[in-house]
């Protein structure tokens, strides 16, 4: 018999990853009905329609076409539409993921509605208060159930801020369980080296879309005149807003970098691992390169994965061109495992943890 429902709130690109292997494991489990509410943060075909086709991610319930507004009409106009889904569906749980507008707003409708709530990839912090995935990082965790957290580090990190005990999980990071799952799926189905006449290893992959680089005119024209430097071409799937951006700024795109759309999870896996290095400001990426065994580069003063660049696999460089131009010049890996984030078994783990938890309430409730 089922439990009951669990209301999904995802957004963004790298939500879909993570909700791809999660939902694949309440499939499996088949003790809970999920139901996915896209809040439309990442609505065009490149950035959403894709990802729930090749990842064979179940279509959303609800679609809110919440997005292109500015962070506190994104995450209010979010948190009441998903607040009524939640009083009309009485679901045992909201799942949020990450650190994204629509992480919080879902957390805040949870939390206002005193319905439990699981943070997937609790417990990270990068410490800088300006950028607003922080804020949404520490709000969201402060008001979760369970706390999903993909490293020791981000246990403690909780732990420093006075959350701690059962509710505190470590079960690794769903990116790498995506990244076994769909890797081998990427081989026979990708073909973007191909496409874009790419030598393995010849070319350096390049991603920029955080507000702090593209809305600083004077960061965003030292990274592109820094990624100008690499001798290897730089293959730059560029984010709408970033490319808005530079079309603003006036600044001349260097004559390496290859800008191309926004592509797939399959093919930006295989981008990732035959690269001679990543540069980029995101937080999946960074970790994807890991998985791949891929020297990276951190286009950001500072990053949430403090444990990659203590273990020698990741560079922060910030967006000194001089910086970026030195850092690209070092392709080596170091010899080091590549299991810190856990077994691949993170969504497993995941499902069964919020079963659990739902048994227990019920229980207490008799």
């Amino acid at each position: 018999m089922s439990k009951g429902t669990v209301l999904t709130v995802v957004g963004a690109r790298p939500q879909f990853v993570k909700s791809a292997v999660v939902s694949r494991a309440f499939s499996m489990q088949g003790q809970l009905t999920e139901k996915i509410i896209h809040t439309g943060q990442h609505f065009d075909d490149n950035m959403s329609r894709i990802f729930f086709d090749e990842l064979n991610i179940p279509e959303p319930v609800w679609h809110l076409g919440i997005g292109g507004g500015s962070h506190a009409q994104n995450t209010g106009r979010a948190m009441e539409a998903i607040e009524k889904i939640i009083l009309e569906e009485k679901p045992e749980f909201v799942l949020v993921y990450g650190d994204t507008d629509s992480t919080l707003a879902g957390a805040l409708a949870a939390a206002k509605a005193n319905v439990p709530l699981a943070h997937v990839e609790a417990g990270l912090r990068s410490f800088n208060r300006v950028m607003p995935e922080e804020v949404n990082r520490v709000l969201t965790d402060h008001v979760s159930t369970l706390l999903f957290t993909p490293s020791e580090v981000a246990t403690k990190n909780l732990a420093n801020e006075g959350i701690k005990g059962e509710q505190v999980i470590n079960v690794g990071d769903v990116m790498y369980d995506a990244a076994l799952i769909f890797g081998k799926i990427a081989e026979q189905k990708s073909s973007i080296l191909k496409s874009l006449k790419l030598e393995p290893k010849g070319f350096v992959l390049a991603t920029l879309h955080r507000k702090e680089n593209t809305d600083n005119f004077s960061r965003l024209n030292g990274i592109l005149a820094g990624l100008g430097t690499s001798e290897r071409v730089v293959v730059l799937p560029l984010h709408p807003r970033t490319k808005n951006r530079i079309l603003e700024s006036g600044i001349v795109v260097p004559k390496n970098v290859m800008v191309i759309d926004p592509v797939g999870y399959l093919d930006m896996l295989m981008l990732e691992r035959n690269a001679f290095m990543v540069a980029t400001d995101s937080g999946g990426v960074q970790k994807e390169a890991y998985f791949q065994g891929v020297p990276c580069v951190t286009l950001r003063d500072e990053t949430e994965w403090v444990e990659l660049v203590e273990l020698g696999v990741n560079k922060l460089v910030g967006a000194s061109a001089a910086a970026i131009q030195d850092a690209l010049k070092v392709s080596r890996f170091p010899d080091v495992a590549l299991n810190m984030y856990g077994n691949g078994d993170s969504s497993m783990r995941i499902v069964e943890a919020v079963e659990r938890s739902i048994d227990r309430r019920r229980a207490s409730e008799k």
